[in-house]
């Protein structure tokens, strides 16, 4: 279970009635808090879990920390679409994947309450805990008085103001307690929390080039990773969270969600709910081309969007589930030679575009 929240913004000059504030409070759009369920071995996208619209509200002038806790916050949105989600059915196990937005007490105790599992990536890496042995220390204190696991080698990719390299990293894992916090919200009181203790796993780069920052990956997890194998298990699922990514890339940049011209929030809510189909549907069927290309188109695109492609491009064979996908963005502009690669959401969304079109076009002539 991926999730993660993603912001829309449609302009600060446009009217729209209902919007709130997004970005740096100059923004105006709403966020939509998405949980993508992926098959753990195969990372096969099966589809939505939970999803949940909402808006930001700007927090009071002069707030202290005390006052922060006991009013609602943005971050219990974290808790309710794991409510929502549930607790797993009889033989199987849910692993919920969330960023460093959802390392809080309250997202740990939600997850436990619905008997769930999860790899959550630190943002307090000075956060208080305490050893096996009972004694306070911090968790990056803790992690480096551990022993290496186990290494491995990772080819990263050239970026801004970084160059390709293979960085050599170093596995280590602990187990660590956090105990009851001074300061509790309200929900943590009704639970009555007390402590918690779980697995930290750390990936961090050893001897990284002058001038590069080193490589690191701190994660909170359920998971037991006393060996390099489990700890490299919960890593393996960590790495998965990129496929979140790439669906709100799919909502934004492909169906181009921001630039619809609705002039109130609640029909702008409602084509992102239609969006939000229609984007899994896509990044579905673009990672089906790209694992398995020779599969069989008939078994996973809608028999009615098969055959107005190939009814529109008359000339070409569209038998495969990748053939369908090129052909698919061709009808957008993607040119399909060999040396343009995969294409791209923006030929994606055209080519669906044409298509849906024409497909509605041929139901209104029936």
């Amino acid at each position: 279970m991926i999730g993660d929240t993603m912001e829309t913004d449609f302009g600060i000059h446009r009217e729209i009635d209902g919007l709130g504030p997004t970005g740096d409070g100059f923004g105006l759009g709403f966020l939509l808090h998405n949980s993508m369920m992926v098959d753990a071995d195969s990372s096969e996208i099966i589809g939505i879990a939970a999803q949940e619209l909402f808006y930001r509200q700007p927090a009071p002038n002069g707030e202290n920390s005390y006052q922060l806790k006991q009013r609602a916050r943005e971050s219990e949105v974290w808790g309710r679409v794991i409510d929502d989600i549930g607790q797993p059915a009889e033989g199987t196990k849910y692993i919920h994947v969330f960023d460093r937005g959802a390392d809080n007490l309250e997202v740990f105790c939600h997850l436990l309450q619905q008997k769930s599992d999860w790899v959550i990536r630190a943002a307090q890496l000075h956060r208080t805990v305490f050893d096996a042995a009972g004694q306070q220390t911090d968790l990056c204190q803790l992690l480096d008085a551990q022993p290496c696991l186990g290494t491995y080698d990772l080819k990263v990719r050239v970026a801004k103001r970084r160059s390709s390299r293979t960085a050599h990293m170093e596995v280590r894992a602990v187990q660590a307690t956090i105990r009851k916090p001074k300061r509790m919200t309200p929900w943590l009181k009704s639970v009555e929390f007390t402590e918690m203790t779980q697995w930290v796993v750390e990936a961090r780069e050893v001897n990284p080039p002058k001038g590069t920052t080193a490589l690191r990956w701190v994660l909170w997890t359920s998971l037991p990773s006393a060996s390099f194998a489990a700890a490299w298990q919960a890593l393996e699922y960590y790495e998965k969270r990129w496929l979140i990514e790439e669906y709100h890339k799919a909502i934004k940049t492909g169906c181009r969600l921001e630039s619809r011209q609705y002039q109130s929030a609640a029909r702008l809510e409602a084509v992102a709910g239609i969006i939000s189909v229609l984007a899994v549907r896509l990044l579905q069927m673009k990672l089906l081309a790209r694992t398995e290309p020779n599969l069989p188109a008939e078994k996973v695109v809608p028999k009615q969007w098969l055959k107005m492609l190939r009814a529109l491009r008359k000339r070409s064979q569209i038998e495969t589930v990748e053939d369908f996908f090129r052909h698919l963005a061709g009808l957008g502009g993607f040119l399909m030679r060999k040396r343009d690669g995969d294409p791209g959401w923006i030929t994606i969304w055209k080519g669906t575009q044409k298509l849906t079109l024409a497909i509605r076009g041929h139901l209104a002539m029936r």
